[in-house]
């Protein structure tokens, strides 16, 4: 599981823009964000990078259920 879409409504941020950033199309972030697939960690770190927060801030810690 992803916070994606939680960092994305905390900052204001559409999802067509970080499609856009990452070069990926409006679906497969969709996916992400919808926690229907999960990124790569590569892609969860470019993620992270675009936009301006600590990768651990986009994970959901398994030890919190």
């Amino acid at each position: 599981m992803n916070r994606i879409k939680e960092v994305l409504e905390e900052k204001g941020i559409k999802q067509t823009w970080l499609a856009d950033k990452l070069r990926k199309s409006y679906n497969m972030v969709n996916a992400y964000v919808q926690n229907r697939q999960q990124p790569r960690l590569e892609i969860l770190s470019e993620i992270a990078n675009i936009l301006e927060v600590d990768i651990r801030e986009l994970i959901v810690s398994s030890k919190d259920k």
